[in-house]
C-alpha cells in the first residue's frame, strides 16, 4: 500500500496486491474527495456493489488515473458504478484482464468523456467496437498488446476521432495489415509508433503511411519482427523522418547492407536495433559512418565478426549501449576495441558469447567507468578475477546479469551482491537454447551435451540485503 499527499490531502492511494482489508478498504476511498490517483491493481476480493461506494458521500470526483489491472470480478455493473462516480478520469489502465469486453468499456466512456490515455494489455477479447465507443473520447495514447481481434477498422477510428493523438503501441495485433497504416498517414501529432510483431505489414503499408505528415513528427518506431519488410522500407524512412530518434528493425530478415546505407542517412537517430538481421561487417563499417548513434543492438547477428564490431566502434565515441548477445564468434577484440573506443559505454550484453575471458574484462574495467548495466550470462570462460576487477573500475555498476557461469563461484557471487543493486547468478551449464555445451563447443544435436551439474538454481538479488533462489 502507498500514500501520496499534496498540499495535506491524500493524492496518490496505491492498494497493490492487498488482501485480507480490501473489503474495508474500498468503501472507505468515497472520504478521500481530493484522491487523484488510484491503483486498485490485483485485488481481487472487491465486488461490483463496492465499486457503488465511490459515489456516496463526496466520493472520488477529482480522480484522473485509475489502474484496474488484474480484476477479474469486476463486470460491466462495476464499470457502470465506477463511470457514475469518477467522471474526469483521464488516463485507464486495465492489464492482464482477460473478462474485460467491448460492453465495460461503453459502460465507462459514457460518463467518462475525458479520457485520454489507454493501456489495456493482456486484453483479448476487446475489439473494434471499443474503439468505436471511445471516439467521444480525446485520445492522446493507446497502448495494446496481444490482440488478436483488432482489425484495420479500429485505425479508421483513429483516424476520424483522435486527430490529436501522439502516442499508438499496438504490439503483436495480427490482425492488422498494410491497410492500417493508411489511415495513421494524416495524424500530424503522432511521435511514437510501435507495432512490433505486427506480422502482416510491407513495404507497401509502411510507404503509405510514410507518403503523409505523419513521417515529419514521428520520433520513435518499432517494427520488430514485421518480416515482410525490405531495403525499400529503409529507403522511404531516410527520406520522409527527419527527425526519427529510435528505431527497431528486429528479425526483418530482408534487410541487407544495402538498407544500412540509408540508415545513415537518418542523421537525427540515437538508436537502432538490428537484431537478428542478415547485416555483415560491411554494413557495420557502413553504420560507423553514423557518428551520433548511442544505442546499438545486434544480438543473434550471425554474420558480423570481431572485424565489423572494431570498425563500428571507432566511429562510434559516443556509444553508450551495445548488446551483441548470441553472437558466439565474438572474442575478447571486441570488448579491447570497446575499452579503447567507447568509454561512455553504460550498457553491455555479450550473453551468450562463450569466448570472452578475464583479461579483456579486466582492460574494460579498467576503462568503462560509467557502466551501469553488465550482462554476461554463458560466458563460460569468466572467473572469479573478473568480478574483482568490475568491483574496482565500474564502481557505478547497478545490474549484473551472469546466469550460465560456471566459473564463477557462489562466494564470489554473493560478495558481488552487495555492491550492486541488482543481481542474477546461475553457476549451471548453458542450456540447450544457447547453441553450445560447457566448454563453448557448438552443438549440432541436443544428444551432443551432457550437464555436468544437476538441478537447476538462479539465485536473484534485488538489494545489498536481499537474495532469493528460484529452483
Amino acid at each position: 500500500m502507498r500514500f501520496h499527499f499534496e498540499d495535506g490531502h491524500l493524492g496518490t492511494f496505491n492498494l497493490g496486491v492487498i488482501s485480507s482489508s480490501e473489503q474495508l478498504l474500498v468503501p472507505n476511498l468515497r472520504y478521500f474527495q481530493n484522491l487523484q490517483y488510484l491503483s486498485l491493481a490485483y485485488c481481487r476480493k472487491f465486488t461490483d456493489k463496492g465499486l457503488r461506494y465511490l459515489n456516496l458521500g463526496n466520493g472520488c470526483h477529482k480522480l484522473i488515473y485509475l489502474d484496474l489491472s488484474g480484476c477479474t470480478q469486476i463486470s460491466v455493473q462495476g464499470f457502470r458504478n465506477i463511470a457514475n462516480s469518477c467522471t474526469g478520469i483521464m488516463h485507464l489502465t486495465i492489464n492482464d484482464m482477460p473478462t474485460l469486453t467491448d460492453n465495460c468499456i461503453k459502460a465507462l466512456v459514457e460518463k467518462c468523456s475525458r479520457i485520454t490515455s489507454i493501456v489495456f494489455t493482456g486484453a483479448p477479447h476487446i475489439s473494434d467496437c471499443a474503439f468505436k465507443a471511445l471516439s467521444t473520447c480525446n485520445l492522446r495514447k493507446i497502448r495494446f498488446e496481444g490482440n488478436k481481434r483488432i482489425t484495420d477498422a479500429c485505425f479508421k477510428f483513429i483516424d476520424k476521432n483522435y486527430p490529436n493523438i501522439n502516442h499508438i503501441y499496438m504490439a503483436g495485433c495480427e490482425r492488422i495489415t498494410d491497410g492500417c497504416l493508411k489511415s495513421l498517414s494524416p495524424l500530424k501529432q503522432l511521435t511514437v509508433l510501435n507495432l512490433a510483431n505486427c506480422i502482416r505489414i510491407g513495404d507497401v503499408g509502411l510507404r503509405q503511411l510514410l507518403d503523409g505528415p505523419v513521417s515529419t513528427r514521428i520520433r520513435e518506431l518499432n517494427l520488430s519482427n514485421c518480416i515482410h519488410l525490405s531495403d525499400i522500407s529503409i529507403v522511404k524512412l531516410s527520406e520522409r523522418c527527419p527527425n526519427l530518434n529510435y528505431l527497431s528493425l528486429r528479425n526483418c530478415e530482408y534487410l541487407t547492407d544495402l538498407g544500412i546505407e540509408y540508415i545513415v542517412n537518418i542523421f537525427s537517430l540515437l538508436s537502432v536495433d538490428l537484431s537478428g538481421t542478415h547485416i555483415s561487417n560491411e554494413g557495420l563499417m557502413i553504420l560507423s559512418r553514423h557518428k551520433k548513434l548511442k544505442e546499438l543492438s545486434l544480438s543473434e547477428c550471425y554474420k558480423i565478426t570481431d572485424v565489423g564490431i572494431q570498425a563500428f566502434c571507432k566511429g562510434s565515441l559516443i556509444l553508450e549501449h551495445l548488446d551483441v548477445s548470441y553472437c558466439p564468434q565474438l572474442t575478447d577484440e571486441i570488448i579491447k576495441a570497446l575499452a579503447i573506443y567507447c568509454i561512455h559505454l553504460t550498457s553491455l550484453s555479450i550473453a551468450g558469447c562463450p569466448k570472452i575471458t578475464d583479461s579483456a574484462m579486466e582492460m574494460l574495467s579498467a576503462k568503462c567507468h560509467y557502466l551501469h548495466i553488465l550482462d554476461i550470462s554463458g560466458c563460460i570462460l569468466l572467473t572469479d578475477q573478473m568480478l574483482e576487477d568490475l568491483q574496482r573500475g565500474c564502481r557505478q555498476l547497478r545490474i549484473l546479469k551472469m546466469q550460465y557461469c560456471r566459473r564463477i563461484s557462489k562466494e564470489a557471487a554473493k560478495r558481488m551482491s552487495s555492491v550492486v543493486q541488482q543481481q542474477e547468478y546461475n553457476p549451471n551449464d548453458p542450456p540447450l537454447w544457447f547453441g553450445y555445451d560447457y566448454e563453448g563447443k557448438p552443438l549440432k544435436r541436443q544428444h551432443e551435451i551432457t550437464p555436468l551439474k544437476g538441478d537447476e538454481e538462479v539465485i536473484v538479488t534485488e538489494s545489498t540485503h536481499s537474495s532469493e533462489e528460484v529452483v
